[in-house]
């Protein structure tokens, strides 16, 4: 038995055609993020943009399963260093100021996608539980890349790279957290 015969299946296993499949749902999942990307706001309370990308780094990891979702979000993060302008604003390249939480979305992948493989994201309070854990590791991955990146102290560094973004992750997780049971269940009605 291969290691993925003896994990739960997660939704894009539900989808026929192993390698075709799973590296579509790779590249999809790095360019849903990339787009997820392109909905950026900037302001002066923080050097890191508003954006949707950590619903898509939630529902990727969901979706696909640790494996998939870290290769996912790797495909994204190695890409974008190297120049394919998906970044926020259609930025690229490996540093600034926001690149930490790029790297959190690697880390978030393989929590949530572990959860799910669990079936944490068939129950919303579960899924809850996961997609906050995966909400912590991008915050502190990338709080501690901003303290390096801006020589700041880590009061400063949660100030602008954490606090500001509070509420409106909290909705996009909690977005998250419904539509993904409310998936599964729609998936056994179909099935």
């Amino acid at each position: 038995m291969t290691s993925s015969a003896l994990q739960r299946p997660v939704l894009v296993d539900l989808v026929p055609g192993a390698l075709a499949r799973d590296t579509g749902a790779i590249g999809a999942g790095a360019a849903l993020t990339g787009l997820s990307a392109q909905v950026s706001i900037h302001t002066g309370i923080t050097p890191v943009p508003f954006t949707l990308q950590t619903l898509a780094v939630v529902l990727v990891g969901a979706a696909l399963g640790s494996v998939r979702g870290v290769l996912s979000m790797a495909l994204y993060l190695v890409a974008g260093g190297l120049g394919v302008p998906w970044f926020a604003g259609h930025a690229s390249g490996f540093g600034g100021p926001s690149f930490g939480y790029l790297v959190g979305f690697v880390a978030a992948a393989a929590l949530i996608g572990a959860a799910a493989e669990r079936r944490a994201d068939r129950r919303i309070w579960s899924a809850v539980t996961a997609m906050l854990g995966g909400g912590l590791l991008i915050y502190g991955i990338g709080m501690l890349w901003l303290k390096r990146d801006l020589d700041v102290d880590l009061r400063t560094s949660f100030d602008l790279g954490v606090r500001p973004f509070l509420i409106s992750d909290a909705l996009k997780l909690g977005l998250a957290s419904l539509a993904l049971p409310a998936t599964w269940r729609l998936v056994g009605r179909v099935g």
